[in-house]
């Protein structure tokens, strides 16, 4: 968003007249319309990875590093490492066991 946006938007908010005041709320629109899809997209790549990630887990508790070698091919573009543990340890965590060690590992919830 522009700085001169932001500061007619105070101007309007402190009472004093705007003019341009639909520009405004459209660059505010799109703004936020931009955060929306790009989370959605976010959402749409977790969603396609979860049932590759959490297929892969079996009894055998492996490192989030052994599970992305092994998944690493089968997941969509742009799917790292990182996204690999963010997920297992945050959005999925309650379809894992995770077992506490130097180096921590994970296994599918029997």
């Amino acid at each position: 968003m522009k700085k001169s946006t932001m500061q007619s938007l105070v101007s309007y908010l402190n009472g004093e007249a705007v003019d341009n005041i639909a520009e405004i709320k459209a660059e505010i629109e799109a703004e936020l319309a931009k955060g929306a899809e790009k989370a959605q997209a976010n959402r749409d790549l977790y969603a396609q990875a979860k049932g590759i990630v959490l297929g892969a887990l079996s009894e055998t508790p492996v490192t989030i590093g052994e599970l992305y070698d092994e998944i690493a091919n089968d997941l969509p573009e742009g799917f790292s490492k990182g996204k690999v543990q963010y997920a297992i340890t945050r959005l999925w965590a309650d379809e894992v066991v995770k077992t506490e060690g130097k180096v921590n590992t994970y296994s599918r919830k029997a």
